[in-house]
């Protein structure tokens, strides 16, 4: 859960009075955005390293494909000399890196001096957008024409492994466009997908045709799978010495580049657990044995129940009483694979 709080925009520090709710803010701006937490009381950011350059790669994304999720009423294309530096260009990861930190050191300190209850952290939001006014001005630096806003909320972080903490997730819709950027238009553009959130759940899942899944709308979507005598190539473990596999779709099939869900691979890795980039496919569901999203605020949290409509077309019909539903319950208590992956990620964060 997280709370309205501080907002550092424009040069300016806004007090909780003044701060609108993470969401309505990112409605209301475009541009590509990152979202962490702080942990160990506040101590540091989680993962933040990664978080930047996760948001760089959004921003670079962003200009060179679809500038207007970066510029508010953008009339044309950028000047093509305008355009970020080329992948291997170290600057263009060091400018925004310290564009952002600089921002965060505006409002942080502000937002720790303030009492938290016990239990609390911040969870620390950056969006960097274009401004259409300053774009008309520059000459070469495309730098000149980004602002960088940051909302701090409180948050009480999601535990891990406590029953009845499962998420209930349903399948309602495609998948996004530009799905390797993180952009703030999509706050606007998934809420088209509430109408068919059934009841009681928690995450809403996305396909393009219905069996295999992508990924949640603001998460990483995982199961573990029971193998049933393939032969592919694994990215981590041996085959033969484990029964089951992770899979999660991969980049390539339009999916956000979670933070979390990276980290989920290397303890894959590092644990030996058979992992595959292969999209679930829920004509395969008897064979799942577990299932995971991820996301930076939640970390990891297991699935209880998954939903998907017994008809893919009936999602045509844009009435939830309309839809029939299949579904799969999990086991009340965290998966063994679940459970290892965890331990392992926090480990890895300090917690």
């Amino acid at each position: 859960m997280t709370s309205a709080g501080f907002l550092y925009s424009k040069g300016i520090v806004f007090y909780p009075a003044d701060t609108p709710p993470i969401s309505t803010f990112l409605e209301s701006n475009p541009g590509a955005y990152t979202t962490t937490r702080t942990h160990n009381n506040s101590a540091s950011l989680l993962f933040w390293d990664r978080h930047l350059q996760r948001l760089s790669n959004s921003v670079k994304i962003l200009l060179t494909s679809n500038p207007q999720f970066l510029f508010k009423s953008l009339n044309s294309t950028i000047n093509p000399l305008l355009t970020p530096p080329p992948p291997s260009n170290p600057m263009w990861e060091s400018t925004i890196k310290s564009l952002v930190n600089e921002s965060v050191n505006k409002v942080l300190p502000v937002a720790l001096r303030e009492t938290r209850n016990e239990g609390e952290e911040l969870a620390v939001t950056a969006l960097v957008t274009g401004n259409t006014e300053k774009l008309g001005e520059v000459k070469r630096n495309i730098f000149e024409a980004l602002d960088v806003h940051v909302h701090v909320g409180s948050h009480v972080p999601h535990v891990f492994g406590v029953k009845g903490n499962g998420a209930r997730v349903a399948v309602v819709g495609p998948g996004r466009n530009i799905a390797e950027a993180k952009y703030s238009d999509w706050v606007r553009l998934r809420k088209s997908l509430e109408k068919l959130r059934p009841p009681f759940v928690t995450e809403l899942l996305l396909s393009n045709d219905g069996d295999r899944i992508l990924e949640g709308c603001v998460t990483n979507f995982f199961v573990v799978c029971r193998k049933d005598n393939r032969n592919e190539k694994y990215l981590g473990g041996n085959e033969n010495t484990l029964p089951y596999e992770v899979q999660t779709a991969p980049i390539g099939d339009g999916v956000l580049p979670g933070v979390i869900r990276q980290l989920v691979i290397e303890a894959c890795l590092s644990k030996g657990i058979p992992f595959r980039e292969v999209a679930p496919s829920w004509s395969e569901h008897e064979f799942w044995q577990e299932a995971f999203i991820t996301s930076s605020l939640r970390i990891m949290q297991r699935v209880e129940k998954i939903q998907v409509p017994s008809s893919w077309q009936s999602l045509e019909l844009k009435a939830l009483k309309e839809i029939s539903w299949e579904e799969k319950q999990f086991e009340e208590d965290p998966g063994m694979i679940t459970a290892l992956i965890q331990k392992e990620i926090m480990e890895k964060a300090g917690l």
